[in-house]
């Protein structure tokens, strides 16, 4: 066996150090940034005066501390399992007051239970955060950040970041399908609605970018004519509701598209699709492949699939979460949640789109 010399030994040992240094990590330390509805929000509706919180039991029945926590979930919602999966710090909701200080560098969500692209989607919660208003957070939160680290470190952490939006399903659900011969249903055709939201979620996406959004996870709408709040209401069978499935169909390839415009405009894959209808649609489709009993009766809730009202403390609620596909009429169950999670991670380009976040992780550790 070789032995270095004493002058030599420094250089043995530099070599070694610059191999274990090229090692790749878990995960390199990078801010994370939400926006978005209530499929992604974490709490910020706890500190509004509005009709869309998830403050109460039974919500958060299977979280960590057994209590509800603003999170539309039994649990983990789908930031959280990110941020467990890639061995980052959960972020706070931007309106908590605990984050101050070096919590404000791990990120923050700005996302709000209701809201859509437009400004009128969600009007009938009354007080939630809009996504304009969370994009002023975001520019807020930056300001905040220098007044710690400085302006140049703070633009830094921000194009470094990796951020997440959800966006486009309460613009049909809490909209043009809320009520028969809504205003925007009696304004546009369902083609011409769709064409008109995605030009308006350009303008937000756009937006993001300018105030320094350099890795944004973009998700499509799910299956929103298969919930159990569109069963309740749509369905005598339990067959998905045709005309809600059908504005998903015109969306999401129209976001896709709008999405790769946009990263050649600018050069550079920015922007990455995550197709959320299919990776829903999987276990919507087939649950029993997945392990759940069922995909069309939500755990949480009363009525036909147990899809009318809202998840309170006097609904029924089923004994194994994990078994349902569906939490409450609206949103996926925390094992859904993590199906979701793991196909953004690791999915084909049929589910994520130029790449799914493990590539991301991988390109950025070398940048």
């Amino acid at each position: 066996m070789m032995s270095c010399s004493l002058s030599f030994l420094s250089y043995c040992i530099a070599l070694l150090v610059f191999a274990f240094c090229d090692l790749p990590l878990e995960v390199e330390s990078r801010a994370f940034f939400v926006f978005g509805d209530s499929l992604v929000d974490n709490g910020n509706n706890n500190y509004l005066v509005t009709s869309a919180r998830a403050d109460s039991p039974p919500y958060g029945i299977d979280y960590p501390t057994h209590r509800a926590t603003g999170r539309f979930s039994n649990g983990l919602n789908i930031p959280d399992i990110i941020s467990e999966q890639l061995g980052m710090e959960p972020t706070l909701p931007y309106l908590a007051p605990q984050l101050t200080g070096d919590r404000l560098l791990v990120g923050a969500n700005f996302a709000s239970a209701g809201v859509g692209i437009l400004n009128d989607t969600g009007i009938q919660f009354f007080n939630i955060i809009r996504i304009g208003k969370q994009l002023e957070y975001f520019e807020q939160y930056q300001r905040r950040v220098s007044g710690l680290i400085g302006a140049e470190q703070t633009e830094q952490l921000v194009n470094s970041a990796l951020i997440l939006i959800t966006l486009g399903g309460n613009d049909f659900v809490n909209n043009y399908y809320l009520v028969p011969f809504s205003a925007r249903s009696r304004q546009f055709s369902l083609p011409d609605y769709v064409v008109y939201l995605i030009s308006e979620y350009r303008k937000i996406l756009q937006k993001l970018y300018d105030l320094g959004g350099r890795r944004v996870l973009v998700t499509g709408t799910g299956p929103i004519g298969c919930v159990p709040a569109e069963l309740a209401q749509r369905s005598r069978t339990g067959e998905c509701s045709v005309e809600l499935q059908r504005a998903a169909a015109l969306f999401n390839p129209q976001l896709t598209q709008m999405l790769a415009d946009l990263n050649s405009q600018i050069g550079a894959n920015v922007f990455i699709a995550a197709n959320t209808f299919t990776m829903n649609m999987d276990f919507v489709s087939n649950p029993q492949a997945y392990g759940f009993v069922t995909s069309k009766i939500a755990c949480c809730g009363q009525g036909p699939y147990n899809g009318i009202g809202l998840c309170t403390p006097l609904s029924n609620l089923c004994p194994n979460r994990d078994i349902y596909a569906f939490w409450d009429p609206f949103h996926p169950s925390e094992r859904a949640n993590r199906i979701i999670v793991q196909q953004i991670l690791t999915g084909s380009s049929e589910y994520m789109n130029p790449m799914n976040l493990s590539t991301i992780m991988a390109l950025d550790s070398r940048t």
